[in-house]
């Protein structure tokens, strides 16, 4: 593995379908821990209350996921982020036996005839892979009764909205789950509260990923709110950890921290993206998925982790057999 933790990862390290449909909770999947220069320790994600301790405060995505694909006959549409002026990012995608493909087709001005007789016209390109784009209909509405869950080739078959939704859903808007909260359930938060870990949500709507062209996030639409922010900012002056379930909440607050690491009430379009040289002023923990090799939000989590650390633990997980992507298993970084 090189520094810039670029590793092979074996197609059976995928995750392919959803852990209840192996037989297992949603918070039976594994959870490695790593913490410094300590060897990553291995675990359930039940265990978590166990891995904190009272005062410590969980930040959770609370946004929920859209069902953003549109078939076509050839064509995949992926809705991923709504605009201000009502016009929508997408992605073309071709559809292949198994899910789909990038499209690099299309033209600014071009019609296409969407299912239920609406029509979504190209407008033009805001990155080389997305899109903007207007439907002739409410989008999400449309969604609702024409789209279904955005899925790539490693789960080989679809599966209902309900398994691409947290147990925090309640504020439709993302295009791909928010998954690193997946494995909470109802009865694992009780457990958190009882210890007398805090949750706090704030909202990040997450646009489509870019599993083979490894880009950079661009703008999403996010807000913290004010209580929050107060949470957080206590969490901190107690000395207290702040664990960001997943790595849509830590650009959610990294935008919304100031330079002498308050965090305040904020909402709108965030571009930031985390990397080691700016750091992270308000997270000293995440909880996240298994990342693609030279993804970007590995550059986030070595600037939690640190380059040894992050490396050190990507190790483990493919020695011990750890599964990847939105069903597979998570991983705790504490500072």
């Amino acid at each position: 593995m090189t520094a810039e933790l670029d590793f092979s990862l074996p197609p059976g390290l995928a995750a392919h379908e959803p852990p209840e449909a192996r037989g297992m909770a949603r918070d039976a999947v594994r959870l490695m821990v790593s913490r410094g220069d300590l060897e990553p320790s291995h675990h359930h994600f039940r265990d978590l209350p166990g891995l904190l301790d009272p005062g410590d405060l969980i930040v959770v995505n609370n946004s929920a996921t859209l069902p953003a694909a549109v078939r076509l006959d050839r064509l995949a549409v992926h809705f991923s982020t709504a605009r201000q002026d009502g016009t929508w990012l997408v992605e073309l995608r071709r559809r292949t036996a198994k899910a789909s493909e990038p499209y690099g087709g299309g033209e600014p001005g071009e019609w296409l005839p969407m299912p239920g007789r609406a029509t979504l016209r190209l407008i033009e390109r805001a990155t080389p892979r997305l899109w903007r784009a207007a439907l002739d209909w409410d989008v999400e509405a449309y969604l609702r009764v024409h789209g279904m869950p955005i899925r790539y080739s490693y789960v080989t078959r679809d599966w209902p909205i309900e398994a691409y939704q947290t147990v925090f859903a309640t504020v439709p808007g993302s295009a791909e789950m928010p998954s690193a909260a997946r494995p909470f359930t109802p009865e694992l938060v009780t457990a958190l509260v009882s210890r007398g870990v805090g949750i706090a949500p704030i909202t990040l709507h997450t646009g489509v990923a870019s599993p083979e062209k490894d880009e950079p996030p661009y703008a999403e639409r996010y807000e913290v709110p004010a209580a929050t922010a107060r949470l957080v900012n206590l969490a901190r002056r107690n000395g207290s950890r702040v664990v960001a379930a997943g790595t849509t909440v830590v650009r959610a607050l990294e935008t919304a921290t100031h330079a002498d690491g308050l965090v305040s009430a904020s909402e709108g379009w965030t571009e930031r993206v985390v990397t080691p040289e700016n750091g992270v002023r308000a997270v000293t923990g995440l909880i996240t998925g298994l990342h693609e090799p030279r993804s970007s939000h590995l550059l986030m989590l070595t600037a939690i982790a640190g380059e040894r650390a992050l490396a050190r633990a990507y190790e483990a997980a493919l020695r011990e057999g750890y599964l990847w992507h939105e069903f597979g298993d998570t991983h705790l970084i504490l500072k």
